[in-house]
């Protein structure tokens, strides 16, 4: 699916050196923290962590890791939380995120150097990594590391197991931990700005038809921003594997959740392609009279993903499908820095389908178990049982909360009753992009929790506390909230239960490989996406160049793919039942 580059030659130099600081060297654990409130915390418990990765002398150890996908933000090295966790646990890890090539390109040179950092999360190429023999097999290891074995069910684990049986990789986003709390809605949406909303009187949006038509009326009226700068209505991100916020709305138009490569029909259970619906061509027919329009942003299949957040950051772009998480910790938080937040640029979801009357299944209550990639441990490591003993580290509750709440006092206040909450101030400083770098660590990456911590009272991360949540949004976002009903971002769409024991059915279309021949569809169909859909939106005949489009898209024998799928989905019904029984 992926575009095929020159390999960058700044990233493979980037990557030896990170490699040179491989686990077990030690660090200088006496450094201070930079702040007063921060230095208090972090002179406490410095030798590590009663079962930690520290050794008897208090030395810290150092491990390396690489996330095949471009950070958000990236910590400094004097880091202030990671250094108190570091003395807390005896560990720390230098994180290097993926610049300049695919996922895949950058697995390859690693690969073809034979050297790998400690920790590593390949994305879509973990099955090569796998292949080659670089990832440590965790099945031997799992029972002496509880917090890692209480991610996931028995279930859940044996999902995870590879062809030869084994275990790889640890998801880090799946596990929700006693009560479910879900104020953001971190998954893909049809977004738009508070000021929109307002101006036409927050009416009930429900339709792709009416979605644009708002977005339209609205940018007639006001074509430019306070400063004159002229707003664009809609933008599209379709950058290498980005392009989802171009090609897979017409699952969720239909009311289906996001198996992302397919729909299941929950009845039959039975996989559909989306790309062929009648709603895909309606839906990429809308796109192609607002292109006409010139309400499609004209630069949306050319630019990057940087020139994309950099965009969103002006406040100029009145809506665009997206994941929250790949733009809000990004360009929603320069928003609010530059205070744009306060004149209508924050973006809310709405509850899109292609009709009314059809239930929308933006969002689902529930983990999702991404049984394709995770972070793994590579055969370079020359201390397994360090690295996870770090990893089991970071998800005691203590460590935690100093990763995604930060410092008691600096980032965050408690209430008598222990309740978490943020003020103006501290909500203010973790949205700013110099301060987390600086200040703040979530080891992002790693595996995490969400829901509700220990004590049984607090969400494990901010955005998820519901009495904070609404009280520290900007007036602009509550009164739209107010107008819907709404106190949170899930609230503007509803939620629903989890679909069903297959679900999601992109953890498996991500691992397909050209070994078999519904994968070698799958490569197939996700370039022909690449090089068409823009065409098609473009086109001054829409019917000629959908027909060309599927013409062209039927090649690629679509049905070795759906053929692959349904397999799958067949077996995990089955393997569910196993345990189910």
């Amino acid at each position: 699916m992926r575009r095929k580059k020159v390999v960058s030659l700044i990233m493979t130099a980037s990557l030896a050196f990170s490699m040179l600081t491989g686990c077990g060297n030690s660090a200088d654990s006496s450094k201070p923290a930079s702040t007063d409130s921060a230095s208090e915390e972090s002179s406490t418990d410095s030798t590590g962590s009663a079962d930690g990765t520290g050794s008897a002398d208090g030395e810290i150890k150092e491990f390396t890791a690489f996330f095949a996908t471009p950070a958000t933000t990236e910590i400094n090295e004097d880091n202030e939380i990671q250094q108190i966790i570091a003395e807390k646990v005896g560990a720390k890890v230098k994180e290097t995120w993926l610049t300049g090539q695919t996922d895949k390109e950058a697995i390859g040179t690693l690969i073809a150097s034979g050297e790998y950092p400690d920790f590593i999360e390949g994305g879509s190429g973990t099955p090569q990594l796998i292949d080659a023999g670089a990832l440590v097999p965790l099945d031997d290891y799992l029972d002496d590391y509880p917090n890692i074995k209480a991610l996931f069910t028995e279930e859940e684990w044996d999902k995870l197991r590879q062809d030869d049986g084994k275990i790889y990789f640890i998801p880090q986003f799946s596990t929700i931990k006693g009560e479910e709390k879900a104020c953001a809605h971190n998954d893909e949406a049809f977004w738009i700005q508070t000021r929109v909303l307002k101006w036409a009187g927050y009416p009930k949006v429900e339709t792709l038809d009416e979605y644009f038509q708002l977005i339209e009326d609205y940018n007639a009226a006001n074509p430019t921003m306070e400063d004159g700068t002229e707003n664009i209505p809609y933008t599209i991100l379709c950058e290498d594997w980005r392009y989802f916020c171009l090609e897979n709305a017409p699952q969720f138009l239909d009311g289906y959740p996001n198996d992302g490569s397919v729909i299941v029909n929950p009845e039959t259970l039975k996989v559909v392609d989306y790309n062929t619906t009648p709603t895909a061509k309606r839906y990429f027919q809308k796109l192609n009279e607002e292109y006409k329009k010139g309400v499609v942003d004209p630069e949306s299949f050319t630019q990057t993903y940087d020139e994309y957040i950099a965009k969103l950051s002006t406040g100029r772009v009145l809506g665009m499908v997206d994941q929250w998480w790949d733009f809000a910790y990004s360009a929603g938080d320069s928003i609010k820095q530059q205070g744009l937040d306060s004149k209508g640029c924050a973006y809310v979801p709405l509850p899109i389908t292609i009709d009314k009357g059809i239930k929308n299944q933006w969002h689902n209550s529930g983990g999702v178990l991404n049984v394709s990639s995770g972070l793994a441990v590579t055969t370079s490591c020359q201390d397994v049982e360090g690295a996870l003993q770090f990893v089991n580290d970071l998800l005691d509750q203590d460590i935690h909360d100093l990763r995604f709440w930060g410092v008691e006092g600096v980032d965050y206040e408690v209430l008598d009753n222990g309740e978490f909450y943020r003020n103006k101030e501290q909500t203010t400083a973790a949205a700013d992009a110099a301060y987390k770098s600086s200040h703040l660590c979530p080891y992002s990456y790693f595996p995490q929790y969400n829901g509700t911590s220990d004590d049984g009272i607090n969400a494990t991360k901010p955005e998820n506390q519901p009495s904070m949540f609404y009280e520290t949004l900007n007036d602009e976002v509550k009164a739209t909230f107010d107008a819907y009903g709404a106190k949170t971002y899930v609230d503007m769409l509803g939620s629903s239960e989890a679909p069903g024991s297959w679900y999601p059915m992109w953890s498996y279309s991500n691992s397909l490989t050209t070994d078999t021949a519904g994968g070698t569809a799958w490569l197939k169909m996700g370039e022909v996406k690449h090089e068409y859909l823009p065409k098609v939106v473009m086109a001054d005949d829409f019917e000629a160049s959908w027909s060309e489009y599927m013409s062209v898209y039927s090649e690629c024998k679509p049905e070795d793919f759906l053929a692959e799928m349904q397999g799958e989905l067949d077996k995990r019904m089955e393997q569910a039942a196993k345990f189910n029984n």
